[in-house]
């Protein structure tokens, strides 16, 4: 079948695989189920949430907004949020967001002008994440922040804020997009009565989630206007829109779709397709620029092999970082050196993820070079079997245990960190395999 947990409760080994099929029913997206459930916190009314992401980061997520005063009811499948219209009902708390990246910047920028006293903290490596582009945008705004360790990085000290100045604030793009997104997310509140311009200076990476942001703000009844990359973000209430479904997530499909093209497949993704407002759907891409074949529907996307070898590829994939470490795992089945651009967002991550790419790949024999955002892969003529170190990074695991349709096995340490964002991923996996041709 090509799945085993023979190491123990700590490694399984995956493979090896030598065939694929099926279909698999996504999860919820992270990136649109943090900020759905920040902007109906944020927002006059009830909101029911459905499909929402039931995974480590939208945990922490839920745990802070109910730290905060928030109402947050299960209902089934649902979840209900009672908005508190931008005041949260509790002025102090101190909120453990985990390695939830998704939760610290949105949070910091929304408890920035709440007009209480706040703390923010992590784990050992959200400490080593930089945030000080979006608190330097906020201070700008009067905001009162303390960093109280490193200065630019968590944790954080949130207190009352000074009145509002200026109409335009300036922030960096070029480390994470999260800041921008968290930014305007918040500013309907922060703006004057004239609004709010946000500039963005420099680079903004991963530019499709700062779309999706903007849309997602629509739903909730805020239109920001764009020009190039300045934003102008109106003063406004969020307004529930009453009902509201999580899209499946089009990062967890890149495994999946890439499992099709390098098992046989065909194997379909179900709940992300043509209609998706997620960019990481632009993987697919990748994979027809590698030989892949791959076929789309409104709600779902299909891969697998192509007739002739996988072909190298030089992408820049910064509007798909995330996806893009797929891509590398993908580069070492291709026939010559591939290269992945435009990924420098990958050393500011859940760890350094191109010097762990890097690492890994080797292991299994490929030939890797790498930069400062950038990673050249040159596959194997033969795969070595390893013992993959996943540093408690979620998408490592993932998408190293690819490694096995290669035809040798690869031990997998720590799989349970995929509970960050993909729970049953090794299930999932499993059932993929586990068809008579496999």
């Amino acid at each position: 079948m090509g799945y085993d947990r023979v190491v123990g409760p700590h490694a399984i080994t995956v493979g090896p695989i030598r065939h694929a099929q099926g279909a698999v029913a996504l999860p919820g997206s992270k990136s649109i189920s943090n900020r759905v459930l920040l902007l109906a916190a944020s927002a006059a009314g009830p909101t029911r949430v459905k499909r929402l992401l039931d995974a480590d980061d939208t945990r922490v997520m839920v745990t802070a907004l109910r730290a905060l005063g928030v109402r947050v009811t299960e209902d089934g499948a649902d979840l209900e949020v009672l908005g508190a219209s931008a005041r949260f009902p509790n002025d102090r708390a101190k909120l453990f967001l985990g390695n939830a990246g998704t939760a610290m910047r949105p949070l910091t920028a929304a408890l920035a002008f709440a007009g209480g006293h706040y703390e923010l903290d992590g784990v050992a490596r959200m400490r080593e994440r930089p945030i000080g582009d979006l608190v330097d945008a906020l201070a700008a705004l009067g905001a009162d922040i303390t960093y109280l360790g490193a200065p630019g990085f968590p944790p954080l000290a949130i207190a009352p804020a000074r009145p509002l100045t200026t109409e335009t604030v300036s922030i960096k793009g070029d480390v994470s997009s999260q800041f921008v997104s968290s930014l305007l997310m918040a500013a309907p509140h922060i703006a004057p009565a004239e609004g709010l311009t946000v500039e963005v200076s420099g680079n903004l990476v991963s530019q499709p989630y700062v779309v999706l942001t903007l849309r997602l703000m629509e739903r909730f009844g805020v239109t920001a206007a764009r020009d190039g990359l300045a934003f102008r973000v109106p003063r406004a209430t969020y307004q529930s829109p009453g009902e509201i479904t999580v899209e499946a997530d089009a990062s967890s499909a890149s495994y999946f779709l890439a499992l099709g093209v390098l098992a046989g497949g065909p194997v379909r993704v179900e709940g992300v397709g043509e209609a998706s407002i997620q960019g990481d759907i632009a993987f697919a891409r990748v994979l027809e620029a590698a030989g892949g074949e791959v076929t789309w529907g409104p709600d779902f996307i299909e891969a697998r092999a192509g007739t002739q070898p996988l072909r190298a590829f030089d992408l820049d994939c910064s509007d798909i970082p995330d996806a893009a470490m797929t891509g590398a795992v993908v580069a070492a089945f291709a026939s010559g050196r591939s290269v992945l651009r435009g990924i420098g967002s990958w050393r500011v991550k859940e760890t350094d993820r191109i010097a762990a790419m890097a690492t890994e790949l080797r292991k299994v024999g490929a030939v890797v070079e790498e930069g400062p955002d950038w990673i050249a892969v040159t596959g194997p003529t033969a795969f070595h079997t390893a013992e993959i170190d996943t540093y408690d990074d979620h998408r490592m695991a993932m998408c190293l245990s690819l490694v096995a349709a290669s035809g040798v096995p690869v031990v997998i340490r720590d799989p349970a960190c995929v509970g960050k964002t993909f729970p049953t991923y090794f299930e999932e996996l499993a059932a993929l395999l586990a068809s008579p041709q496999s």
